[in-house]
Formats: C-alpha cells, sequence, structure tokens
C-alpha cells in the first residue's frame, strides 16, 4: 500500500544511496578513515530516519485504522505493533 510519506521516503533512501556510493568511491581512491567513517555514519542516519518515517507513518496511518476509539485494541493490531518495535 503507497502513502503519501512514500515519496520522501524515497529520497531519504536515495540520498542515503548517493553518500553510500561516494564511501565506496572514498575507499577505493584511498581517503582518510576519518572521512570513510563520516560518511558511513552519514549513510546511517539516512537509512535510520527513512525507517523511522515509514515505521511512525505506519503507525499512524494503518494501525490505527485497525483501532477504533473506545473499543479493546484487536489482538491483530496488537501482534502488528509488536511486529513493528522490534525495528524501533
Amino acid at each position: 500500500m503507497k502513502h503519501e510519506s512514500h515519496p520522501q521516503i524515497v529520497k531519504r533512501l536515495k540520498r542515503a544511496n548517493g553518500h553510500l556510493t561516494s564511501v565506496i568511491a572514498m575507499i577505493e581512491s584511498g581517503r582518510k578513515c576519518v572521512d570513510l567513517a563520516q560518511q558511513l555514519h552519514a549513510v546511517e542516519c539516512a537509512i535510520t530516519n527513512a525507517k523511522r518515517a515509514l515505521i511512525h507513518d505506519h503507525i499512524d496511518h494503518c494501525l490505527a485504522e485497525g483501532i477504533a476509539p473506545g473499543e479493546p485494541v484487536s489482538q491483530a493490531a496488537l501482534e502488528e505493533f509488536r511486529q513493528l518495535a522490534k525495528y524501533l
């Protein structure tokens, strides 16, 4: 299911991909380890932010739809949240 946030998440992942491509080129050209570590940190942050945005969007839109106000939370909704929580 495509969500409104997906294009922004794709942008984040493309940015991470660009950073990763740069890191590979930097390694191949013999750049300093400090520079490599900095760029790898940027890749890691970009992916973490994309993952967080995806999970929060899913909680806000998909999971919330399965929970009606005033009604008990369904077992399916709880299980889905448990599955998501391991990626937070």
